[in-house]
């Protein structure tokens, strides 16, 4: 919602009735797929009121933004205004029933031990659950603290350092150094380094590498000169390595909203567009965003880098999850019209299982 429009609200709220009636055209046009009138709403809803109160309730509705009059129907639509006042306070709290946190956590737990198998498990299960796009984006490694650094020799010039990260996963980097220590003085360099070094997340020590280890080059010119001037490309994050996974696609394609062939090929340019569903999920992500609570964004609320309109037309509705330090995101993207309440539901639950700290052993409730 834009700074006037979130001006207005707080100005002129809307009043019980106004905020049922947006409720309920909501949630029909949720159910129905088609434009909602006052006759049946008088018809479906015991509200007390006569078709024509329910219109003029409606028509200040539209007057306001909340509502669309999309042809000579009748009926009424949301509109992302309508949808997100629905999202920010008309929604029922809604969870994951007990039968279905078994059923993910049973999926979740055959898949937990591979990092690769558990981000395209859990797309799939989203996907599944709330019967649209499910999303997911592998842990950040450079959020991923370092449990150990080895530096192992496989030649005169080249080195292969193993970095380990809390959590189970490690990463391996071969780069050319000149370096003529023994095996006790390269042991030796390598503990002092992880007394530096280790317990510090990654992106920690791309930005402080130098002043951690300036005064080690007494010891040994070759491997931290290296350290000094590599460190970016030691302990960075290449695009490459975040996973993204979808799951699902049958089920958004079945949405009405794309049966009309234009919606449907901006719909398959979104998601052959793998860096532009990472930026749209990295975008929703942010680092203060508390873990397993889901954040949405509404049509003109997503942003494409690239100027493209074509994310304006979705709802994206997402969750940072946890594995021991690393947060990845998970998520659902589908059109406007979804069942924002099930979907919060599904993206917090799954998120919520998905989180696992290597200190609790298992993944959280």
């Amino acid at each position: 919602m834009s700074r006037a429009d979130q001006a207005e609200t707080r100005v002129h709220p809307l009043n019980d009735r106004e905020r049922t009636i947006l409720r309920l055209v909501v949630q029909s046009f949720v159910d129905t797929a088609g434009p909602v009138g006052s006759r049946f709403l008088s018809a479906n809803f015991d509200l007390g009121l006569s078709p024509a109160s329910i219109r003029n309730t409606m028509n200040e509705l539209e007057a306001r933004g909340y509502l669309d009059h999309p042809y000579t129907s009748a009926g009424r639509v949301p509109t992302e205004r309508g949808y997100r006042a629905f999202v920010d306070g008309l929604t029922e709290h809604a969870r994951l029933s007990d039968r279905e946190r078994q059923f993910v956590r049973s999926h979740i737990d055959e898949a937990s031990r591979d990092t690769e198998a558990l981000v395209r498990e859990s797309s799939r299960l989203i996907g599944q659950l709330a019967n649209l796009l499910g999303v997911a984006l592998s842990p950040r490694i450079a959020t991923g603290i370092l449990e150990r650094l080895e530096i192992v020799p496989l030649s005169s010039t080249r080195l292969m350092f193993v970095i380990s990260i809390k959590g189970g996963l490690i990463r391996t980097i071969i780069m050319h150094a000149e370096s003529e220590l023994s095996r006790s003085a390269l042991d030796r360099m390598v503990s002092l380094l992880n007394e530096r070094l280790a317990g510090l997340t990654l992106e920690e020590i791309r930005r402080t590498c130098k002043a951690r280890v300036r005064d080690l080059r007494t010891e040994d010119t070759g491997i931290v000169r290296l350290l000094m001037d590599d460190s970016s490309m030691l302990f960075s994050e290449p695009p490459e390595t975040r996973q993204l996974e979808l799951g699902g696609t049958g089920n958004i394609l079945s949405q009405p909203e794309f049966r009309a062939p234009e919606s449907l090929k901006d719909l398959v340019s979104l998601l052959d567009d793998e860096v532009a569903v990472v930026r749209l999920l990295e975008d929703q992500a942010t680092e203060g965003n508390p873990l397993a609570r889901a954040r949405v964004r509404i049509g003109s609320e997503n942003k494409d880098r690239d100027g493209a309109e074509r994310v304006k037309q979705y709802s994206v509705v997402t969750a940072p999850y946890q594995r021991a330090s690393m947060r990845g995101t998970i998520g659902v993207i589908g059109p406007m019209r979804m069942d924002y309440a099930r979907v919060i539901a599904v993206v917090e639950g799954m998120a919520a299982l998905l989180s696992w700290s290597p200190d609790a052993g298992d993944q959280a409730d």
